[in-house]
């Protein structure tokens, strides 16, 4: 039996088709072909607020337009979030969404002092990014800052391991048959379900 993936589509531009929505369309094919069961989020389309305190954040309600994409996340075995990089780091949007989401009482709890206890772990991840610029200079000279504080300071934090990244640079000059290369290597992931 598959598993059950969940992919969190983050380009905030809710009115174009992009090539980050293109990558999620090959992952779900594939993934698809494979026998997984996949549950798709577009975080554009949603409608929810900024998350503007303390208080909020741990003792707030969630969003009702959230409450699908909770479900889908509770019922999931891999998630895949992919969003272009803006800023060296994900869109202002996408962070809102991870904050109304990831609260304290779904995603962890305070179990006393230390560490919260984790309440999504089982569950694998994969983050994937599109930018302008080379993915190994963003890797090797800013030491891609942006995705590693989200993987192990958000995904990691609540329980998701192991997360794993897919960076596409220099898209805007990539070359058909580049695009075509990076189709298939989702379409491939999405198959094995990573």
């Amino acid at each position: 039996m598959g598993k059950s993936i969940l992919i969190i589509q983050g380009h905030p531009d809710p009115n174009g088709r992009h090539l980050c929505h293109a990558l999620a369309d090959a992952y779900a094919q594939g993934a698809q072909e494979a026998g997984h069961r996949v549950t798709r989020v577009e975080v554009a389309t949603l409608d929810f607020p900024l998350m503007r305190t303390q208080a909020d954040f741990e003792t707030g309600g969630m969003p009702p337009a959230l409450f699908p994409a909770r479900d889908a996340l509770l019922e999931a075995n891999h998630v895949v979030l992919l969003f272009p990089l803006w800023l060296g780091t994900m869109p202002a949007l996408v962070k809102a969404f991870l904050e109304q989401l990831m609260r304290p009482g779904f995603a962890f709890v305070y179990a006393g002092p230390g560490f919260p206890q984790t309440l999504l772990h089982g569950r694998t991840a994969r983050v994937v990014v599109t930018m302008g610029m080379p993915a190994t200079i963003y890797r090797w000279y800013y030491f891609a800052h942006g995705i590693l504080g989200l993987e192990r300071n958000i995904l990691g934090f609540v329980g998701m391991s192991p997360v794993r990244h897919t960076l596409f640079g220099m898209v805007d000059a990539a070359p058909p048959a580049r695009r075509q290369a990076w189709m298939e290597k989702m379409r491939s992931l999405g198959r094995r379900g990573t």
